[in-house]
């Protein structure tokens, strides 16, 4: 057996502090959006996986990416993880627009339903997450993971909880 032709990745990324520092003292809402603006650096997660911010609003976020081969899974279409981490992304980031200076999250629990695979050929897909309900103690929120060229093409949906520390 001859050996297959290998491709390779590399990526950067900045000091996740500067933005961890920096959202701390800003209220969610004007931090999610300077990460957007490119004013403030994007988590590492982002960058190894591409993610962008589309669209910040106060409880909505979407996040956009291009599934990629290096994306793939053993059976030839995008890993779960991706679509799962690019939801929990969304999610958590339209909590994080609700919340005060100061405040921070956890996510308790994530629940995603995949509905159909990804491969190269999906082209751009949307991340659309809203935030559901924001108390004291504990938010939630909903998302849909979709074609950005036909939006009825669903892929997966999630909600979450976090944990308003």
């Amino acid at each position: 057996m001859t050996q297959p032709e290998t491709r390779e990745r590399t990526f950067t990324w900045a000091d996740p502090m500067i933005t961890a520092q920096a959202a701390a003292e800003l209220p969610g809402l004007e931090a999610i959006r300077k990460i957007a603006a490119g004013e403030l650096p994007p988590p590492p997660i982002a960058s190894l996986l591409d993610f962008e911010i589309a669209l910040v609003e106060p409880g909505r976020v979407i996040f956009a990416v291009e599934p990629a081969e290096w994306m793939y899974n053993p059976i030839g279409s995008v890993h779960g993880g991706v679509a799962a981490t690019l939801l929990d992304s969304a999610l958590g980031c339209a909590i994080h627009t609700v919340l005060e200076a100061g405040q921070r999250y956890t996510t308790t629990d994530l629940h995603v339903r995949y509905v159909r695979a990804m491969t190269v050929q999906t082209g751009r897909v949307l991340a659309d997450a809203k935030v559901v309900h924001a108390g004291r103690k504990l938010a939630t929120a909903e998302g849909r993971l979709y074609a950005e060229a036909d939006p009825e093409r669903l892929f997966a949906h999630a909600t979450t909880s976090c944990l308003i520390l």
